[in-house]
């Protein structure tokens, strides 16, 4: 039911109102691109201005009529708007327009329909649907509901409505349950993750920032990428090495939008729940976007919203080669990585994201001089093994000196396995940590 689409492709009339308050504004190029994204091929787009919406028909009267001798002009199957509609609103406008109508989050929520792929994903969305329906269901039913009251007089429209809403509400448990499991199952491999010291890292960004895109490129898979919206629903995990760290669990996730509809956010918390509670989050950005900065803001909001607000991020900045500009990667203050500036679909600035994503996940890095007895070749076989030996030198006296880079964690468990002391052989201040990594 919620997964079929017509054959024939829809047309449909837009309508984009410029409101005075800037937290009702919504981008009308940004909607264009939500319509093509769907299937359905936009006629014309209507655009008004308003204080606010009009509590009937969200839009006044004259706009009203305006876009029913539009609609019938081009003789379009549905009329959608680029805002929330109440479901009198929409109720109210196609009883006056005569024809289907969309809101904003409805046309969202049919754009995640085409887009899910796994069982988790038709099922997150279709609970989406199904309590977003649930507050809708009158609209169908109008034609019986009853006229007046007394004995006889009472028509079956509130039977029917009742049953329906049971139904719905049965399935809404459903879902719950189902979901509930998908959940417990991801908890669990991120705890197999985490007693594995396995690092994970999120893709997040806003939607066609070019997430899919970098994580194919960093991983050689095949995610499917487009140049649309909402191109990745459904997320994928895949390991991938970093230097001085080892393998890393990276996730390409959902994108965010603008006003991103709360009952989605509340239906994809399982899916999000992998940024919630990753190691480190890679802010994937469309540098040559001029609304960047709002899209920045629309993600943070989003990440908030689902308590990953303090995990540790990462900018990256790309689309460089729309720009004509070079990779390049910029630090903060106390030198950690901050922002990575590269072209994903042209493969450039790899090396420098590498080298700020070992920098970031490696953070008990233990980078110092090591001075060896002739005789503590275990140790200095040991070294070599976890590839931790960047320079190596003997001194008159047959001692070995060792220039060494690796964990912390990796340089005491060797230390402990040999059954040696770990501070013996370092110097003064190794085992200190950078301003920066310090609670």
């Amino acid at each position: 039911m919620f997964f079929e689409r017509p054959d024939a492709g829809e047309t449909a009339v837009l309508v984009h109102v410029d409101f005075h308050d800037e937290q009702e504004r919504e981008d009308p190029g940004e909607f264009l691109e939500l319509v093509r994204s769907s299937g359905v091929t936009p006629a014309t787009l209507v655009e008004g201005s308003r204080r606010r919406p009009d509590p009937k028909t969200f839009i006044g009267s004259g706009k009203l009529e305006e876009i029913r001798e539009i609609r019938e002009l081009h003789g379009a199957d549905i009329v959608i708007f680029n805002h929330a509609l109440s479901p009198s609103q929409e109720r109210n406008l196609e009883r006056a327009l005569k024809s289907r109508v969309l809101d904003r989050t409805g046309l969202i929520l049919d754009i995640f329909a085409q887009r899910a792929r796994t069982h988790e994903g038709k099922l997150q969305v279709e609970l989406a649907q199904l309590e977003y329906m649930s507050t809708r269901l009158v609209r169908g039913w109008t034609h019986l509901e009853r006229q007046k009251g007394g004995i006889g007089l009472r028509g079956p429209g509130e039977t029917q409505l009742e049953t329906d809403r049971r139904l719905l509400g049965a399935r809404i448990k459903a879902i719950h349950k189902r979901l509930e499991k998908v959940r417990t199952q991801r908890d669990q491999n991120r705890r197999a993750r985490a007693r594995a010291e396995i690092p994970s890292v999120s893709l997040v960004g806003y939607t066609n920032a070019g997430k899919s895109t970098l994580f194919n490129a960093l991983t050689e898979s095949e995610v499917y990428a487009a140049d649309q919206l909402f191109a990745t629903l459904d997320p994928t995990l895949r390991r991938l090495n970093v230097a001085d760290v080892g393998p890393v669990v990276l996730a390409d996730t959902v994108g965010f939008i603008r006003h991103l509809p709360h009952k989605l956010v509340e239906s994809f918390r399982a899916t999000l729940q992998e940024a919630a509670e990753a190691s480190l989050l890679v802010h994937v950005i469309d540098a040559a976007d001029p609304d960047r900065d709002f899209n920045v803001a629309q993600v943070d909001t989003v990440l908030e919203e689902i308590g990953a607000g303090d995990v540790p991020q990462l900018l990256v900045m790309n689309k460089i080669d729309l720009l004509g500009t070079a990779p390049r990667l910029e630090r903060d203050e106390h030198g950690r990585p901050r922002i990575v500036w590269l072209s994903a679909r042209e493969a450039r600035g790899f090396e420098l994201l590498q080298e700020a994503l070992g920098e970031l996940l490696a953070e008990d890095l233990l980078e110092t001089g090591l001075t060896l007895a002739p005789e503590q070749g275990r140790l200095r076989a040991a070294l070599h093994e976890l590839n931790a030996v960047q320079q190596e030198q003997f001194d008159e006296q047959g001692r070995i000196l060792l220039d060494i880079r690796l964990p912390r964690r990796d340089f005491f468990q060797v230390m402990a396995r040999l059954g040696e002391n770990a501070e013996h052989y370092l110097p003064p201040g190794a085992l200190d940590r950078p301003e920066w990594e310090r609670p």
